[in-house]
């Protein structure tokens, strides 16, 4: 494992607090430089399997400003196996490692039975809950479910990646003390509902990511995308809140850190 690269400083400046550097089509230090020069001092690279847990977990040594998570996304629910837990759990050991996930529930595409993604995320709550980091939860068609297996897990700091939903569950999330994470496509024309969530949940329980390499903004649609496109996430979100780009950016930095406790 490489040491920390000393040539990439970071003085602050935006949080991209979702991305998978190593799904991108390019060498991660010129992803990594990109996002710097774009302002973006902090990325979160999501695992979704042991093996993509583990390469985060690298990359974050690697880079100053980047971390981990370690989990199961729903889509390979079904591989989640006694070793793959323990995969998991080991990587939480890692102080780079900053949260439990990406996991949840996709009844969209269902590439796991339903009854597979339930025990995983019912797993990673628990795993939450024990190492006291923060749940990233995926969601696509999986509200109900989602925040009933929440509820029954007792899961406590809990963030609601590329939020999904319309203003009354931004209100209910909110309640319950969540964080709502968006990305790019709050910039899709057809996403009113997502541009009112954001405006409906109250200013420190807001969050920006990419989902890179997925969800280019709408200016970039048709490409992969890449953290330093948060920056764009960010403007949107001062956009229809009526703020400054810099105060937003500001916002949700720290929410970031109040989010994932081991971002420093």
């Amino acid at each position: 494992m490489s040491e920390r690269n000393p040539e990439l400083p970071v003085d602050g400046g935006a949080t991209d607090t979702h991305c998978h550097l190593f799904l991108v089509d390019r060498e991660p230090q010129l992803v990594v430089e990109e996002a710097r020069s774009a302002g973006v001092a902090t990325m979160i690279c999501a695992g979704i399997d042991p093996e993509t847990s583990r390469r985060s977990s690298e990359l974050a040594e690697s880079f100053r400003g980047v971390f981990a998570t370690a989990g199961m996304h729903p889509h390979t629910a079904s591989a989640m196996d006694r070793g793959a837990g323990i995969a998991i759990e080991e990587l939480l050991a890692d102080p780079q490692t900053v949260a439990v996930g990406e996991t949840g529930l996709d009844f969209y595409r269902l590439l796991s039975p339903r009854e597979d993604q339930e025990s995983s995320f019912r797993l990673h709550i628990a795993l939450s809950r024990e190492s006291g980091l923060p749940l990233v939860v995926h969601v696509r068609e999986a509200w109900p479910a989602v925040l009933r297996l929440l509820d029954e897990g007792s899961a406590e700091r809990v963030v609601m990646h590329c939020f999904s939903g319309d203003a009354e569950l931004a209100r209910e999330c909110v309640a319950r003390g969540y964080f709502l994470s968006f990305a790019g496509n709050i910039t899709y024309p057809k996403n009113a509902h997502l541009r009112e969530a954001a405006v409906a949940a109250p200013q420190d329980r807001l969050l920006a990511e990419t989902d890179s390499p997925y969800l280019a903004p709408q200016t970039l649609r048709g490409r992969d995308n890449a953290p330093a496109n948060v920056t764009t996430v960010i403007e949107e979100l001062a956009r229809i809140r009526d703020t400054s780009v810099e105060a937003m950016r500001a916002v949700t930095t720290a929410n970031a850190k109040r989010a994932f406790p081991r971002v420093r």
